[in-house]
């Protein structure tokens, strides 16, 4: 049962740990996207830089570990712990998150701050309840039972690198033991800030040595020129030169469609799933502002987030159009065309831990449909010998090859381009494909493919 008060005294959720929980109850309750809620109540809080920090490392660590935090409180709950007050439950685990993984937090502050917290919002029985439970996994951290891996590796894998169990079992299936092991590792790792510079404002000498000025460490990009990792996490986005369009924030792997896309000054091109833009703004970097792109999305709102990140980085070549892009028409035709699908986003599990709970196995699938109409749709738009790029950020094969195989059968006008000079022989999967993996490539799991118009 939703509990009354969360709704009636919303300040009752006051400081850092109790947003948290607020944000967890309703990441639990709703299809509400975890970033989405986090930004909203950063936005809305008086928090200070070091509490937002936390707050972020929090809520994304509960979520990424919550496999794990649930296996063990689950053994020293009396009861069903799936069934507790969600205040409680989200209390429960706030602190336990804190005792297994955060330093900085002595555990008896992590196990005061949960009582005192439930205390307030549930009355003293269930205050007395979160004390014990608590109190008692501390006093046998070290002696924890995980399932068997030898009777049961699937639940062991399930609980210890808290991973849903179909998405292990399909993983060790595809990957072998050892392999998948590290995807989970690399999937609970904490996500890396990588930016790509803006060349329509800057260049790629002048972005490293203003980092240097405000001793930024960064690394380069490992695959392409135009983009820097940085080294620790920080609120980049404050920095002056976001404001001025110096760069924007996306990972690496967001760039491999664009550079198979080789969209060249003066063409016209079609993104075709556009929104928040930061694929589009690469592609106007490429055509140095020139020749034309059209900018498709199904939601007005999400094309005011793109117009205003396009405005930023002096983007000019861009006409948004707000429409269900299978509705699109156009005469004219296109010399490139990117499909960048919607997807399960499995690929983005670092970022985005909330996707491996939200998800199964019966998205994966439904979506493919979906794609492989965007796909035909774009076909129908690209001119004779131009190019049509379909990527997604998932890692998951019928979202990925199996859609293309299946296009390339349908439309035998269309070919695969597979030899890709420019592009670094490790992210090239047998196909032909752009294929990265988070424990391979150390980026976020994607998919590209590039194919020609032939007639």
């Amino acid at each position: 049962m939703e509990n009354p008060t969360e709704n009636t005294s919303l300040n009752l959720y006051q400081g850092v740990r109790g947003l948290a929980v607020k944000i967890l109850n309703r990441v639990d309750r709703t299809d509400a996207y975890l970033d989405k809620l986090l930004e909203i109540e950063i936005k809305n809080s008086s928090l200070s830089g070091a509490d937002k920090s936390l707050l972020f490392e929090i809520v994304h660590g509960v979520t990424r570990w919550q496999g794990r935090i649930d296996w063990i409180l689950t053994g020293f709950y009396k009861g069903q712990f799936s069934k507790a007050i969600p205040n409680v439950k989200n209390a429960l685990r706030v602190a336990l998150y804190q005792i297994l993984f955060l330093d900085k937090v002595p555990d008896y502050a992590a196990v005061n701050e949960a009582v005192e917290f439930v205390k307030k919002l549930q009355g003293q029985t269930a205050a007395d309840l979160t004390n014990a439970i608590l109190r008692n996994i501390i006093r046998n951290k070290e002696s924890i039972r995980y399932p068997n891996p030898d009777e049961d590796i699937i639940n062991y894998y399930s609980a210890y690198y808290s991973h849903p169990s179909w998405l292990v079992k399909r993983w060790i299936n595809r990957f072998g033991k050892e392999e998948a092991e590290k995807l989970f590792l690399a999937n609970n790792s904490k996500p890396s800030l990588m930016i790509r510079v803006n060349n329509l404002v800057t260049n790629i000498d002048e972005l490293k040595s203003l980092l240097n000025k405000v001793e930024l460490k960064f690394t380069e990009g490992k695959f392409l020129k135009e983009f820097i990792r940085i080294n620790i996490l920080t609120n980049i986005t404050d920095w002056e030169y976001f404001a001025k369009g110096y760069f924007s924030v996306q990972d690496e792997s967001t760039g491999f469609p664009i550079k198979l896309l080789d969209a060249k000054p003066n063409l016209r091109v079609l993104d075709l799933c556009a929104a928040p833009g930061g694929k589009t703004a690469f592609i106007a970097d490429e055509m140095q502002n020139t020749g034309e792109i059209i900018a498709l999305d199904k939601f007005e709102s999400r094309l005011n987030i793109l117009n205003k990140n396009l405005t930023r980085l002096k983007v000019t070549n861009v006409k948004t159009i707000a429409i269900d892009a299978l509705e699109f028409e156009d005469s004219e035709g296109f010399d490139r065309v990117l499909v960048d699908a919607p997807c399960s986003g499995l690929g983005t599990l670092t970022k985005k831990p909330d996707l491996k709970w939200k998800k199964d196995l019966g998205d994966v699938r439904k979506i493919a449909n979906i794609q492989m109409d965007l796909l035909r749709k774009g076909a129908s738009l690209v001119k004779p010998s131009g190019y049509l790029v379909y990527s997604t950020c998932t890692i998951e094969p019928e979202e990925n090859f199996e859609v293309i195989k299946k296009f390339l059968e349908e439309n035998p006008n269309f070919e695969l381009v597979k030899n890709h000079p420019s592009i670094h022989p490790s992210v090239i999967d047998e196909n032909g494909c752009i294929a990265t993996l988070p424990h391979v490539h150390g980026l976020d799991g994607s998919f590209a493919a590039k194919l020609i118009r032939i007639s």
